[in-house]
């Protein structure tokens, strides 16, 4: 019976199940960087503090979660509109077909990043189902081959286009990439069935096809780093389930599971809906591909997302911000408006919503990266735009509070926060609620300023008056400050000792 329930939580664990993609991401372990070139543009990256996001692709036609929906797992990110999964298969591989971009504008995406006080951008240039948003040559799954109508187009190398139009607005660029490709005859066999996202085939007993399918992917990411595409900065990897197995890894997660009561660990591995995976070391060997990947661009951050090791260079918890500050970089990947991908009446968060959000995430010493999802022709949504000229007029004002900051211990108060910048200045943030007027004295008791600081409110430069509050501080708001603040949504003091 051990036996038995050691091989399921095995197989479980391999399939990326045990541990849900969103606990991976928020494990706390983290190896530090030890080459020179990547810690110094790592610190630099932590000064930027605020990115955008794009998930783009064929499935933009259909307004369906990016990839999953060819994806056979049961969850709900996986549903689909056609009880016939094959057909279905087929009809979304077809979408390649009628794919025509035609309002395609990345100088415009470009300008209203840049305008937002965005400093990079990472772009989907490869998800799950294998599309290619680039010129690849390895596959006529891709944006530029015949079947796609845009490849008629001058712009219809879309990544290329975008890396270009970003970095002349002065924006870092970054390849997101897929690592699991669904239409890899390599990855997905047609020969058998596709119980969930893994490869679908015995490594063990077809080699050959799997060493087919890692100098396809290392290929492929090769052409992005060494070909026509520039300067990139940050490798962004995605598909957690492709790595390599690591048994110390798997004890790690059974003395987890074994902690749990028996009944919470049976719905938990029946929860997990990888029932049927085998146990896969889906190595794509990636300490080689790293040290391929930095010799065409030193200094390149790689972000294997949700595998513990030193090819991680940040961590990424998705759609949610830390509770506390955390010891080594991080970035919250969120989206703006509907899901991940293009939404046809997708919802945008609120102007308020989203600079608080900033702050709340800069305070703890993290980036905020905001993820807006092109239409089906290449569009924006109005209210992205909006959006984005929202939180830009509020960094226009504050913009200095925001980059280069770090993490300033208690770092938040109620509605009051903190963070530093270098050794001599600390900046007070007040979260404002909606239609609330600027209070007369913003104060914490957890935190003092040092002794001869001097305030001013950050957008007017009038000097405050201060004083220490037993083991805090309080700082007075005139009425004429209160009766014309600086900026909406978040109030921001500095003090310089």
């Amino acid at each position: 019976m051990k036996k038995k329930f050691f091989v399921i939580l095995m197989a479980a664990f391999f399939a990326g199940g045990l541990i849900p993609v969103s606990a991976q991401e928020e494990d706390t372990r983290y190896v530090p960087e030890t080459d020179p070139l990547v810690l110094e543009k790592l610190e630099k990256w932590q000064d930027l503090k605020f990115g955008l996001l794009m998930h783009w692709g064929p499935y933009s036609q259909w307004g369906v979660v990016e990839s999953w929906s060819i994806c056979a797992e049961d969850e709900p990110w996986c549903r689909r509109n056609n009880d016939d999964y094959v057909q279905y298969k087929k009809d979304y591989e077809n979408l390649q077909t009628t794919f025509n971009p035609v309002l395609f504008d990345p100088d415009r995406w470009a300008k209203a990043a840049k305008s937002a006080g965005m400093k990079y951008v990472v772009f989907t240039t490869k998800h799950h189902d294998g599309f290619s948003m680039y010129n690849t040559k390895l596959t006529p799954y891709r944006i530029t081959a015949d079947k796609t109508p845009f490849h008629t187009d001058p712009r219809a190398n879309v990544t290329k286009e975008i890396f270009d139009a970003f970095r002349a607005e002065g924006l870092w660029a970054g390849a997101y990439f897929s690592k699991a490709d669904w239409n890899n005859e390599n990855y997905w066999w047609p020969n058998f069935a596709t119980p969930d996202r893994n490869v679908n085939y015995d490594i063990s007993k077809y080699p050959d096809r799997w060493e087919a399918f890692v100098q396809f992917t290392q290929g492929q990411i090769m052409e992005l780093l060494g070909g026509d595409y520039g300067k990139v900065d940050i490798l962004w990897l995605d598909g957690g389930q492709v790595q390599k197995l690591d048994e110390s890894e798997v004890y790690r997660y059974i003395d987890q599971i074994q902690k749990m009561p028996r009944e919470d660990v049976y719905k938990y591995i029946m929860s997990t809906g990888y029932k049927n995976s085998k146990i896969q070391s889906q190595d794509i060997r990636m300490d080689e591909l790293v040290q391929k990947a930095r010799r065409v661009q030193p200094g390149l951050i790689v972000v294997d997302r949700a595998v513990y090791g030193k090819n991680q260079n940040y961590l990424t918890p998705e759609n949610r911000v830390p509770e506390k500050a955390l010891p080594y970089p991080w970035e919250s990947c969120i989206t703006a408006g509907g899901g991940w991908s293009w939404s046809p009446d997708a919802k945008y968060m609120s102007g308020q919503a989203t600079v608080q959000m900033l702050v709340d995430i800069v305070i703890k010493g993290g980036n905020l990266l905001l993820n807006i999802g092109p239409g089906p022709q290449g569009q924006w949504h109005d209210d992205a735009y909006k959006l984005l000229e929202d939180i830009g007029n509020w960094m226009d004002v504050n913009g200095e509070a925001i980059y280069g900051t770090r993490a300033q211990a208690p770092y938040k108060e109620g509605k009051v926060c903190i963070s530093k910048k270098g050794d001599h200045t600390i900046y007070i943030y007040y979260l404002a609620d909606e239609n609330e007027a600027m209070p007369s004295q913003v104060s914490m008791s957890a935190f003092s300023l040092p002794a001869g600081s001097k305030v001013e409110m950050v957008g007017k430069g009038t000097s405050l008056k201060w004083k220490k509050s037993g083991n805090g501080f309080t700082v007075d708001i005139p009425e004429k400050i209160r009766k014309s603040p600086p900026s909406k949504y978040v109030w921001v003091m500095k003090a310089v000792f």
